[in-house]
């Protein structure tokens, strides 16, 4: 996923997203270690849209609310 894609969608959508990748991470990781993980690089791909999600999770949660000073 990109980082563009995932700033366009709300907060609850990417907690949602975010649940949803971390069970597939387990799995993933579940069928490499049972050797019936063909594609080993779908682990490195799922851990960094999983850190993309949570960067992009923090960066909202860090911005600076708009009528505040």
């Amino acid at each position: 996923m990109k980082a563009k894609d995932l700033r366009e969608r709300s907060v609850e959508d990417l907690a949602t997203l975010k649940a949803s990748i971390q069970k597939d991470l387990f799995s993933y990781r579940m069928k490499n270690w049972t050797d019936q993980l063909e594609d080993t690089s779908l682990l490195t791909k799922t851990r960094r849209d999983l850190a993309r999600i949570d960067t992009i999770l923090r960066e909202r949660e860090n911005q600076p609310k708009g009528g505040e000073s």
